[in-house]
């Protein structure tokens, strides 16, 4: 790019600098980047956005040190510049700063606010709110199904079908209709605990093919906001994640260890959860006979069953005289029931999705309180939330960092734009590091402040590129934005992106910024993918 600025970290980020927000102790309170038409003027330049946003203050705040695994790779000239976008402003300080609770809870169990969400939830309260997203059947969400069905009709195909179509474009869809559901859908938890469900129970796309599409439609959504236990138990009868794991290759004569390891250690009890090498090796045979038969469909083949004697984490398997039937089946049935219910396993899930909604480190109150929702209810994943998302613990919660999904979700939500594809969406998730079932390990995306917190060029790259869109699959209108004055031009912005509740000094700026050429919709729109850039709305 060859710009050449003189702007380090400090210069271009100590705007209305203050520290960090103390992480609260939670247990103490309980496609088509397309150019713009003729008419249009191109996006702003590097140097403008980046002196604009300075001027603004719009990345202000103490830097988060940047330690991604993926570290951004440097741009030809302008070391001030990369330095000032390697790593991203500190979070709000929300002592003073979204103090809304139901706002607040809109931006933790939504994947970006928006005004209308905002008044309907307002319009409810706090608790009818959460109680409505937590029924997600019970919302009118066919709008968003229908377009789908429509759009994406291989989502719905049989194995068989899939297996004889386009499998690269099946893949394609099954991505789009994800990012799709997630930016328009009005059970915006369901999509949430979607994205939380995909990464627990990950399974890399590029291992399974077809297989995974099936895995999201029949395991992940069908049980998204269900019981665990059923979730756990549609996982094991999983065609991918037998394919993924291996089982479907495990065999009483040699015995693989990849699928007994995975839902111990990842999928249940944790890694902690009191299990050794010799019950991973134990329950590699149980699980013998689990197997995938004709393009993907779950059986159990007892010429594959060790029926010998086990022992798995004190739970005792008897040998059996060996022949057909389902009495091999059992014992992996049997003993999935007995990981669902385990006191460690309650432990491991309460601590983990406290860490999805709440904090990266939640304290063990809330972790233990939420453990012992899951016990009572029997795995009811709505009580455990309950718990997680009481208004006195959300309120005590910092705020979180959008992984580059969210960020890209929560942009489009903010932008609204008229949509009969998402490719654009698509393009620029891949290129911030975070591409739909992409992970290869059975670890899922981390979500870790550090593994993202590096790659702030691409943000602004898909800030600009969203708020520029103008194709007939994706398009924002400038118009939805303008106001009759400067200040209500800067109102409407600060409503749409960030709910109303922006820092001091920040409509001011933003005010500035658009009064010199209000009738332009360029300038509006480089408001806007500068809003969209700010330290603001990176988190949530």
């Amino acid at each position: 790019m060859g710009v050449s600025l003189d702007v380090t970290p400090e210069s271009a980020l100590d705007h209305e600098t203050r520290d960090a927000a103390p992480a609260a102790d939670v247990a103490s309170s309980a496609a088509e980047n397309v150019a713009p038409t003729a008419t249009e003027a191109p996006p702003p330049s590097r140097r403008g956005f980046l002196a604009a946003a300075a001027a603004l203050a719009l990345t202000g705040g103490r830097a988060v040190e940047a330690q991604s695994v993926r570290p951004a790779t440097p741009r030809p000239g302008g070391r001030g510049l990369s330095a000032a976008l390697a790593r991203p402003a500190g979070p709000p300080d929300l002592s003073t700063q979204w103090t809304d609770p139901v706002a607040r809870l809109v931006r933790r169990i939504t994947l970006g606010i928006t005004r209308e969400e905002l008044a309907r939830a307002k319009q409810l309260g706090y608790s009818r709110y959460l109680e409505e997203q937590l029924r997600p059947a019970r919302i009118d969400d066919r709008a968003c199904s229908e377009f789908v069905a429509r759009t994406y009709p291989m989502l719905a195909m049989t194995p068989e079908q899939l297996f004889r179509g386009d499998q690269g474009a099946a893949m394609t869809q099954l991505q789009e209709a994800t990012l799709y559901r997630a930016a328009f859908s009005r059970r915006q938890l369901h999509e949430r605990m979607v994205e939380f469900w995909t990464d627990h129970f990950n399974i890399w796309r590029d291992a399974v093919g077809y297989l995974k599409v099936i895995d999201d439609r029949d395991v992940i959504r069908a049980h998204a906001l269900g019981n665990f236990r059923n979730l756990l138990r549609a996982s094991a009868h999983s065609a991918a994640m037998m394919d993924y794991l291996d089982q479907n290759r495990s065999s009483r004569r040699s015995p693989n260890q990849n699928y007994a390891r995975e839902i111990m250690e990842l999928h249940s009890v944790g890694v902690d959860g009191g299990y050794t090498q010799d019950d991973v090796a134990e329950l590699s045979r149980v699980f013998t006979g689990w197997t995938i038969s004709g393009r993907g469909i779950f059986t159990y083949d007892a010429s594959l069953h060790d029926f010998g004697a086990k022992t798995v984490m004190g739970q005792s398997f008897p040998a059996t005289t060996p022949g057909p039937g389902l009495a091999g089946k059992a014992e992996g049935e049997r003993f999935i029931e007995f990981l669902a219910a385990h006191p460690n396993t309650a432990r491991y899930l309460a601590k983990k999705l406290a860490k999805f909604f709440l904090q990266y480190d939640p304290g063990q109150a809330i972790i233990d309180a939420a453990a012992a929702a899951f016990t009572r209810s029997r795995g009811d994943i709505p009580s455990i939330l309950r718990v997680i998302l009481d208004q006195r613990v959300l309120m005590a919660a910092p705020a979180k960092y959008k992984r580059p999904f969210h960020f890209v979700v929560a942009a489009t939500r903010s932008l609204a734009p008229a949509v009969t594809g998402v490719g654009l969406m698509r393009q620029q998730v891949d290129q911030m590091g975070q591409s739909l079932f992409a992970w290869e390990t059975p670890d899922g995306y981390p979500d870790k402040l550090e593994f993202w917190s590096g790659l702030v060029m691409q943000r602004w790259n898909a800030a600009t590129a969203l708020s520029f869109a103008n194709s007939a699959a994706f398009r924002v209108d400038p118009a939805g934005f303008r106001g009759a004055t400067a200040e209500a031009t800067a109102e409407t912005i600060i409503a749409r992106i960030f709910g109303g509740e922006v820092p001091p000094g920040f409509r001011t700026r933003l005010t500035d910024y658009v009064r010199p050429a209000l009738a332009s919709d360029t300038r509006i729109r480089e408001a806007v993918a500068l809003a969209l850039s700010s330290s603001q709305f990176q988190w949530y």
